[in-house]
């Protein structure tokens, strides 16, 4: 008897339980790529107070409903660090946790974690229980997703950050 764990008794050829190897790994396509910090990072910058001003003016015009919560979020005496990583991206930082990002000099994006601490700094628009996995997947949100019975659509001005929550 061999040693290979095989079926016997099923019709058709006999297979081995161990598993094959067929030569590397495959390759993670790049969105799917670890962070590497020194791969990643070009240079950490500690902002003046009064650049951190103009951030938090900048972030209050943004997020209207962030004004109340941003001396939570970014306290007057915490160190706010800007990491400039490759591709043009800025991640805003406070003591080491990252709060926004933002390509060039575009708008600031909250990160989900600071997203799911304070849910109610952006508006919402709600999908119907059936558009969550495509959602979740990656897919783009249509129209039948937000406007079927269980989705809500609030109003929102073009070009609006928004927070899709779930039914």
């Amino acid at each position: 008897p061999s040693s290979r764990a095989s079926t016997q008794g099923l019709s058709g050829p006999s297979f081995s339980l161990r598993p094959v190897s067929r030569g590397a790994a495959p390759r993670r396509p790049r969105m799917f790529k670890k962070f590497d910090e020194k791969e990643n990072v070009s240079n950490c910058i500690q902002l003046k107070t009064s650049v951190i001003k103009g951030i938090k003016n900048q972030l209050i015009d943004q997020f209207p409903g962030i004004e109340p919560w941003l001396n939570q979020i970014m306290p007057k005496k915490d160190p706010v660090k800007i990491v400039r990583c490759h591709e043009h991206i800025e991640i805003l930082t406070v003591n080491g946790e990252l709060l926004f990002f933002r390509q060039r000099e575009g708008p600031f994006y909250p990160t989900l974690r600071l997203l799911h601490k304070y849910p109610f700094i952006l508006p919402h628009q709600q999908v119907d229980k059936g558009a969550i996995k495509f959602v979740l997947s990656g897919a783009n949100i249509m129209c039948p997703g937000l406007t079927s019975p269980g989705a809500k659509l609030y109003p929102a001005g073009a070009d609006t950050i928004v927070a899709i929550m779930a039914e």
